[in-house]
């Protein structure tokens, strides 16, 4: 049993139509590579994570938490500081997040 037709019309039209597949396949992957690529740019392009955070209020001014750099229960509030900065707000009463323990890793005692 062969697979292929036997004709030249029919073999010609089931070749047109491999080529506009293996066309719109290749056009596929390029698009996928293309997004790809940009996704890892910006991975690479983002800021580094900063060392410490402070987690302001619903109020937007008070500090309620000190949190180390990648704390996972840091909340969108949250802000990057400098370890001194960290280490004032600890000094000034600011809590240490219970989870990461900023003030363990900053030396800090009360």
């Amino acid at each position: 049993m062969q697979d292929l037709p036997p004709d030249l019309p029919r073999l010609r039209t089931l070749e047109t139509w491999l080529v506009r597949t293996l066309d719109r396949v290749r056009q596929q992957v390029a698009a996928v590579e293309q997004r790809e690529a940009e996704r890892q740019r910006g991975i690479d392009a983002r800021p580094p994570e900063p060392d410490w955070l402070i987690e302001r209020g619903l109020n937007g001014r008070q500090a309620v938490y000190v949190h180390a750099g990648g704390c996972h229960m840091a909340g969108k509030r949250s802000k990057g500081v400098e370890r001194d900065h960290a280490l004032r707000a600890l000094a000034e009463g600011v809590d240490a997040c219970p989870h990461c323990r900023p003030d363990s890793e900053l030396g800090f005692i009360d």
